[in-house]
């Protein structure tokens, strides 16, 4: 029998203990920050362990190099002195000893197993979050945006309930993705004939960027982490079983380059795996994940830019860049040698976008070239002798690069297309004739596109879309001669409420015929004089504007603003020499341009002069800042979406897969080092014209954005705020080169509407 005395020992002891837990407990809660040695190079890692009221121990992952951040594991354990951290979907654990300030362990991923020591660190996250402006503060200007609107900001930009309808190959079953009540968007698969529903893959915490189907049994998805642009390939049975991460290789970027309809277990993809700057192709097996590589890329000073095969998975073509601003086409040779057909300037366009199959000639393709025209146009091309057969298509205005052909038929030619000022549609088999009769015929007042369609063409999927159409998707029955109604995506905005986009031309000062596009809202089409947000688009290079439903453009009309677009120069879509008149000319030129455009709708009549607003993303938000410091007293106010406000640090920080292309970027931008070009980036970089700046600036930025670094926005905003300046400043830590999640996207835009209320609205 324990005495009384030894019973207290007993609990003292064990009071003794469960501090000692506790104590342990707290040491391993912290940032813990490390390198890990992955095919000889290092790279930093961080691990964010956290202890809830619960006492529950959790974690997240940073990869500073790869913009992500916050990456949750599913479980973290620390027993006996041993942290273990799981992260299932990655297939990634870290197994550890705590050894004082340090914990000494291993990282496993995909078979590899590499030693990963760790050292308590203060936690890093991108940017500076002193600069960030609160919840509370955004919310507060959110609140500015009060009136009687027949749609909220919700309206426009909650993701459809239902989206990216696609046939498998057999048509057996149709895909869908479906938003839950937590705004996550699985993809199901409905058997067609029975109608049984099942979800296939379930979104988590990352977003899912795209899917389709491999084969009438697999689908292939992708994703990244927190928005860095590493894509990661990924594929699942059509039963929802069997689900695999099939390119689990960290700080990698997949490319999908062919799907193989011809070889259902396998398709062609590019991963810079082996390089950060490079990409080389791989054929990879969708059901075990097994990779061949079927090409290198070694001349890392002069890569291989571009891949060509064909249907049957066999290279046949690859673009190579040469100096860094020139590209050499090689054609494959009966030897297998590839050979040099073409010597190009990167100004210059000749691209194979489909090899004619209908031919008894294995050399003939067609391809897209402006080397004999300034509009781009179709030839049909013998690559083995280097000689154009005939002109297929051209347009004398706009440039012309689409075209289908149908498998089912033997690769009849099935039609042309072009962005005009509307898409514009050229039928050319006699099947697809009817089919464009039939279509135009039952739905005359909408552009239409086909989505999907199986591999017999039995069934068509038609997707139909107006300025005041979100989108529509109906199914044809070819054989039935039969339209139904299979998904209106907004059913909630109604299009007699919805505002008219009209395409425009003007002059520039210097004489260029210019393109655009005004949303004006209804009290505009009555005679009234409405404030107007001016729009430029991002790119800025090969890049343009188009007529059809615009979410942005339809809320700000909702608000009685009217929307300008302006296809400046260095626009993509109207010709080379266009294109190239923009070169040199970023926040000069192709600002005019811009200031042109809304000098014309001023002059129409449409809008007041006094309340004009610029906002813009990625370019578009560097045309921001340029435009409230090239010409301070021309707008209200602006918001800059992703920005760049400094040319300098923008080339200094471009993701590694674009540093092949870095001269030209500088032959499109500017060149630091030719004085004349520095002076002109000097210029142009607002940054550097911080004075000028009198306007009220609203800044939103993606901590992960690969393309536009946080510190571009920071430097704008510190450096307002330095002079005193009231700037909203809005950062989502899960988000990259703009918002893909639609919680972040519509507080954005709540807070826009605030922003606007308060400096663009009625005085």
């Amino acid at each position: 029998m324990k005495t009384k005395s030894s019973r207290i020992w007993g609990i003292f002891i064990m009071i003794l203990c469960m501090s000692f837990i506790q104590v342990k407990a707290q040491e391993i809660v912290g940032n813990w920050k490390g390198n890990l040695a992955v095919q000889g190079t290092e790279m930093g890692i961080i691990f964010n362990i956290q202890k809830g009221s619960d006492g529950a121990l959790s974690s997240t992952m940073d990869i500073p190099s790869q913009g992500a951040t916050g990456i949750p594991f599913d479980s973290t354990v620390f027993e006996n002195n041993q942290l273990t951290l799981m992260f299932k979907q990655g297939g990634i654990k870290y197994v550890a000893s705590l050894e004082e300030t340090k914990l000494k362990g291993t990282f496993y991923q995909s078979g590899m197993e590499l030693p990963l020591e760790m050292e308590k660190s203060e936690k890093i996250i991108p940017g500076n979050p002193e600069l960030v402006s609160s919840d509370k503060e955004l919310e507060e200007l959110a609140k500015l945006d009060i009136g009687t609107y027949a749609y909220t900001v919700e309206d426009y930009f909650s993701k459809p309930k239902a989206r990216s309808f696609q046939f498998s190959p057999d048509g057996k079953y149709l895909s869908y993705r479906e938003k839950d009540e937590n705004s996550k968007n699985h993809v199901y698969v409905k058997e067609v004939a029975t109608e049984k529903v099942t979800k296939v893959i379930e979104e988590k915490e990352e977003l899912i960027r795209g899917y389709g189907w491999a084969n009438n049994q697999r689908l292939v998805y992708v994703m990244d982490k927190g928005g860095n642009e590493d894509y990661h390939l990924f594929a699942v049975n059509v039963d929802g079983s069997d689900s695999k991460e099939l390119t689990p290789y960290d700080g990698v970027k997949v490319n999908i380059l062919e799907g193989l309809k011809e070889d259902e277990d396998h398709m062609i993809i590019s991963m810079n795996k082996n390089n950060p700057q490079i990409f080389e192709p791989y054929k990879i097996n969708i059901k075990t994940g097994d990779i061949e590589q079927l090409f290198k890329n070694e001349d890392v000073s002069n890569p291989i830019d571009k891949y060509i095969f064909d249907k049957d998975g066999k290279l046949r073509a690859y673009s190579k860049i040469r100096d860094g601003v020139n590209f050499d086409l090689f054609y494959v040779q009966a030897d297998g040698t590839f050979k040099i057909i073409k010597k190009l300037n990167w100004k210059q366009s000749f691209s194979i976008i489909n090899f004619d199959y209908a031919s008894e000639n294995p050399d003939d393709a067609y391809v897209v070239s402006n080397l004999d025209s300034d509009k781009s146009q179709i030839l049909l091309y013998d690559l083995k002798e280097d000689k154009v057969l005939k002109k297929v298509y051209a347009n004398e205005n706009y440039d012309v690069s689409n075209l289908s052909v149908s498998r089912k038929r033997g690769y009849e030619l099935d039609y042309f297309s072009y962005q005009g000022e509307k898409r514009v549609i050229i039928p050319v088999s006699d099947y697809y004739k009817k089919m464009h009769s039939r279509i135009t015929k039952e739905f005359p007042d909408y552009q239409y596109s086909i989505s999907a369609k199986t591999d017999e063409e039995d069934k068509y999927l038609i997707f139909l879309q107006s300025d005041k159409l979100y989108g529509v998707y109906y199914s044809y029955d070819v054989l039935k001669d039969e339209f139904k109604l299979l998904y209106n995506l907004m059913p909630q905005l109604k299009e007699e409420d919805m505002a008219e986009m009209r395409p425009i031309t003007f002059k520039s000062r210097d004489g260029i015929t210019l393109y655009g596009y005004i949303t004006l809202p209804k009290d505009a089409i009555a005679g009234n004089k409405v404030p107007l947000i001016v729009n430029p688009h991002g790119g800025p290079q090969g890049i343009r504007d188009s007529w059809g439903f615009n979410s942005e453009a339809q809320l700000f009309a909702s608000r009685g603003y009217a929307t300008l677009q302006v296809n400046f120069r260095i626009s993509g879509g109207y010709g080379k020499k266009f294109l190239e008149s923009g070169f040199k000319q970023i926040g000069r030129k192709a600002m005019d341009d811009v200031e042109d455009g809304l000098q014309y709708t001023i002059d129409q009549g449409w809008v007041d002069k006094e309340r004009v607003a610029i906002y813009g993303g990625s370019h578009g938000g560097y045309a921001v800042l340029r435009g409230l410091t090239k010409t301070p007293d021309l707008y209200t106010c602006g918001v800059d979406y992703v920005g760049v406000s400094n040319l300098f640090t923008f080339m200094h920080t471009i993701p590694p897969y674009w540093k092949p292309y870095l001269k030209i970027i500088k032959e499109v931008w500017y060149d630091e080092d030719i004085a004349e070009e520095k002076a002109i980036m000097e210029e142009v970089s607002p940054v550097y014209q911080i004075d000028k700046i009198k306007k009220p600036l609203f800044v939103v930025q993606g901590a992960n954005d690969p393309r536009v670094n946080i510190d571009e926005a920071d430097q704008i905003v510190k450096a307002l705020r330095d002079k005193g300046n009231d700037v909203p400043y809005m950062v989502k830590y899960d988000e990259g080169h703009g918002f893909a999640k639609e919680e972040n996207s519509v507080s954005m835009y709540k807070a826009m509407m605030g922003f606007y209320a308060k400096h663009l609205g009625k005085k």
